[in-house]
């Protein structure tokens, strides 16, 4: 019993942080989807290769990316951060933080939810 004495307040510490969520929220910035890797999920100062995809144009790095892009489904798609939604990345509003790493949304009204978090 006394090893579990720890228990408690360890779970109560852990549940505390999992509800409060990040420190702090990573600034992110509206950028044009031609500049973004869609399957690496960054982005980059110059145009990338464009991939069409029964009519909808979406971004590689590489060929390598562009082959992914052009077989793969799941690499043409992603999750909105605030509504939990699946998104087609040729379609999404894009944001990327300072460091490079892209977010997707359904629409406006989720991209800026995300940018104002707390």
């Amino acid at each position: 019993m006394r090893n579990v004495r720890w228990l408690l307040p360890g779970l109560l510490v852990l549940a505390l942080l999992l509800l409060a969520g990040p420190a702090a929220a990573e600034p992110i910035e509206r950028v044009d989807a031609k500049r973004v890797c869609m399957v690496n999920n960054s982005v980059f100062p110059k145009d990338q290769i464009p991939v069409e995809v029964n009519g909808k144009t979406y971004f590689g790095c590489c060929e390598m990316c562009k082959g992914r892009l052009a077989s793969d489904a799941t690499a043409r798609t992603a999750t909105d951060p605030i509504s939990g939604k699946t998104v087609d990345k040729a379609t999404a509003v894009i944001g990327a933080t300072p460091d490079g790493k892209v977010f997707y949304f359904e629409s406006d009204t989720t991209y800026t939810q995300f940018k104002n978090r707390a």
